[in-house]
């Protein structure tokens, strides 16, 4: 799009609302979108966001990052693959609710075990379905992120102007911890390794008996099954802590290698607690690896900054440099803060950074066996060319262990 394109207002929406809609989504500037609801009836609020991923509904839903946001699918046609069980990132939906353009798509897939429509509503999530989401898009883009309210009624009655005002009163994440809200309360361990297509060994095609050679302490602030899937199956023992449990406690654990997980909401905030825990673990020399949340809280561990984007990276399709290297991988991403730049102190090195706007997407101190990226390697859902990141990091705690015992 053109720059002159670009400054062209948008067309005012129809606020009238259309014979048979059943659901509404108003933003915080009182654009309307009428269309159709699914799910459970009900309200819901939240930042409106979007993410360009052409599969994995169901994994975004679940991906525990998405907590307080409104997903928009710029892919037009969702639900074809259903959903089962074995593609949850948790336990239930961590995203506040969904817009989509066409209706949900039946399930046509030999792994489908439920219709998408009829899981929403079993789960107790809110969407609206016939939504113009490529106006809705560009408003993203060119306005940044927003908040919004999706309204579900079979009544067909609502208030415009209150739904606006509910979704202008709603607090910004710019400030909000949410990884408090979806991190576990209490230690626990994971076991099972990752999913294999056609795999005859188990019923659900996981990999239920992994080595325990080393051990892995992940600090949960929103994992992403897949990632504690990766780790496990680098053969660790994985131990899973709260996002507020000490460094002191950490360390009496013994672990080989510290793993910074994903999660949602300001890493400043989140920060407040968990950035004291992660110095003591790094004045220990224990190898760590940082994940999307993970990365940006080492980062201010680090005395770096963090900042709010104006769109945020939320898609199966960016590409991400490798410095090092030169070569381009295609990653997968859900994020809304950044590393503010120049602000990574010079022990730091920049590892790998974004083609589409040039933000840190990676950094190391090799010195320290520390390393972090903003992006999902774990590619769930999405490319799995960052795959070897898990390998690196066990290397990493091998070298470390042999460098210990020596």
């Amino acid at each position: 799009m053109s720059d002159a394109k670009a400054t062209v207002p948008f067309e005012k929406r129809q606020v009238e609302q259309p014979t048979g809609a059943t659901a509404v989504l108003v933003l915080s500037d009182g654009t309307v979108f009428w269309g159709y609801g699914v799910g459970l009836e009900n309200d819901v609020v939240g930042e409106v966001c979007f993410n360009t991923s052409m599969t994995g509904y169901q994994e975004i839903i679940t991906d525990p990052s998405y907590a307080g946001q409104i997903i928009t699918f710029t892919f037009p046609h969702v639900g074809n693959v259903g959903t089962n069980l074995s593609d949850l990132e948790r336990h239930a939906p961590a995203a506040a609710g969904i817009i989509v353009r066409s209706d949900i798509s039946p399930p046509s897939n030999y792994r489908a075990t439920e219709d998408f429509s009829v899981w929403l509503a079993n789960v107790g999530l809110t969407g609206i379905t016939g939504v113009d989401t490529r106006n809705l898009t560009r408003r993203i883009r060119q306005f940044g992120a927003t908040n919004g309210i999706i309204s579900f009624s079979s009544r067909k009655d609502f208030d415009i102007d209150e739904l606006k005002l509910r979704a202008n009163q709603h607090p910004s994440l710019s400030g909000k911890d949410l990884a408090s809200v979806v991190s576990p309360k209490e230690l626990t361990e994971w076991s099972i390794g990752t999913w294999t297509f056609g795999s005859k060994v188990t019923e659900d095609g996981f990999n239920h008996k992994v080595q325990k050679d080393y051990h892995i302490v992940a600090i949960d602030y929103g994992a992403k099954r897949n990632i504690l899937r990766n780790l496990a199956q680098l053969g660790a023992k994985v131990t899973i802590v709260p996002s507020n449990m000490d460094a002191d406690t950490i360390l009496k654990l013994q672990p080989d290698g510290v793993f910074l997980s994903n999660g949602p909401g300001d890493p400043a905030a989140t920060g407040a607690y968990a950035v004291p825990i992660i110095k003591g673990l790094l004045d220990s020399n224990t190898p760590i690896f940082g994940i999307c949340l993970g990365h940006q809280l080492l980062s201010l561990a680090l005395g770096a900054k963090t900042e709010k984007m104006k769109n945020g990276h939320r898609g199966g399709n960016h590409p991400v440099k490798q410095i090092e290297t030169g070569k381009i991988e295609i990653t997968s991403q859900n994020h809304g803060f950044v590393i503010s730049e120049n602000t990574l102190p010079p022990s730091t090195t920049i590892t790998h950074r974004s083609l589409f706007d040039g933000s840190i997407e990676g950094f190391k101190i090799a010195e320290k066996n520390v390393f972090s990226v903003q992006y999902h390697p774990e590619a769930s859902p999405g490319p799995t060319e960052g795959d070897y990141l898990f390998r690196q990091f066990l290397k990493i705690i091998k070298e470390a262990r042999s460098s210990n015992n020596a």
